[in-house]
């Protein structure tokens, strides 16, 4: 696969960290005009009370507005398993369209059946406006962007690439980081260092811009890195480790991973791109699945 880089254009990136569940998303401009993306909103939830709400959404809405900007694409990197997507909140308040990995069906079948989710939830990615292939493009004003197929961490990962800018979702975490978990059903060692491999064969001076940090060791929290500095320094896969010491370290490591904290609640909602499902009368409700996990 051949893919468009250009990395001439310069997009105006926008990071906003949310603390609860230490995501990143992004408001993602084309220098040329005022037409913008959002990359992996969130969605604020307090579990125990089983409260929804959405100040973080809220905060990219009003930058939006602020600067004047039109937003046209909500893009989700992946299902994410530790937090809520506020991509239908947004949408339903800017527009824009909601696109997500074509292999989001893979996803939806898995975990329509952890979920029990009858025939009424539809298995074919319906849910969202666009399904992207590896290698397919789409236009952000004038600036194109593209997807790349990365799974491994889940089947449906994808990096998205606009001018010199990629944005990794869980595929590559910054280099004290090291990289994601693989352990979730569909998940594979072997497939996510080829993916990592692929965004490695990225221009060296592309800049990189994490869906998650954790601030290893006590750190500043950080999102932005280069193809460069992951290669020559990245914990799990740079310098001299080999394709196998990963696969061993990821897998010895996947082991002592406790569940992410939302992930009960994420699947369900993220799956249906940001819908939170409802019961038979139509009030919202989530699933928890008993040993099923």
């Amino acid at each position: 696969m051949t893919y468009p880089v250009n990395m001439n254009i310069t997009p105006d990136v926008q990071a906003f960290f949310d603390d609860a569940t230490n995501t990143i998303s992004y408001i993602v401009k084309d220098p040329t005009s005022d037409a913008c993306a959002i990359i992996d909103s969130v969605m604020d939830i307090d579990y125990a009370a089983g409260r929804i709400t959405f100040d973080h959404a809220d905060e990219l809405i009003r930058q939006i507005e602020m600067r004047g900007l039109k937003l046209e694409w909500i893009i989700e990197t992946h299902v994410h398993a530790d937090h809520l997507s506020a991509a239908p909140y947004i949408q339903q308040k800017l527009g824009g369209k909601i696109g997500v990995g074509h292999k989001i069906t893979v996803v939806q079948e898995v975990f329509g059946k952890v979920f029990n989710e009858g025939t009424e939830f539809q298995r074919d990615g319906s849910q969202f406006d666009a399904l992207f292939e590896d290698g397919d493009t789409y236009m952000i004003g004038n600036m194109q962007g593209f997807a790349m197929y990365t799974p491994g961490h889940t089947p449906a990962c994808m990096v998205h690439v606009m001018g010199n800018a990629a944005f990794t979702g869980d595929t590559l975490f910054m280099p004290d980081g090291g990289s994601a978990r693989c352990d979730f059903p569909g998940g594979s060692a072997e497939e996510l260092y080829d993916s990592i491999m692929k965004v490695l064969a990225l221009p060296d001076d592309m800049r990189l811009f994490m869906c998650h940090d954790y601030g290893p060791n006590g750190r500043d929290i950080q999102w932005e890195t280069t193809v460069a500095d992951e290669k020559a320094n990245n914990i799990h896969v740079g310098g001299d480790k080999t394709r196998e010491d990963f696969i061993k370290f990821r897998t010895e490591r996947d082991a002592q991973l406790a569940m992410p904290k939302l992930i009960i609640p994420s699947l369900q909602v993220n799956m249906r791109a940001g819908e939170v499902p409802t019961d038979k009368d139509g009030n919202p409700m989530l699933k928890v699945p008993v040993n099923g996990l």
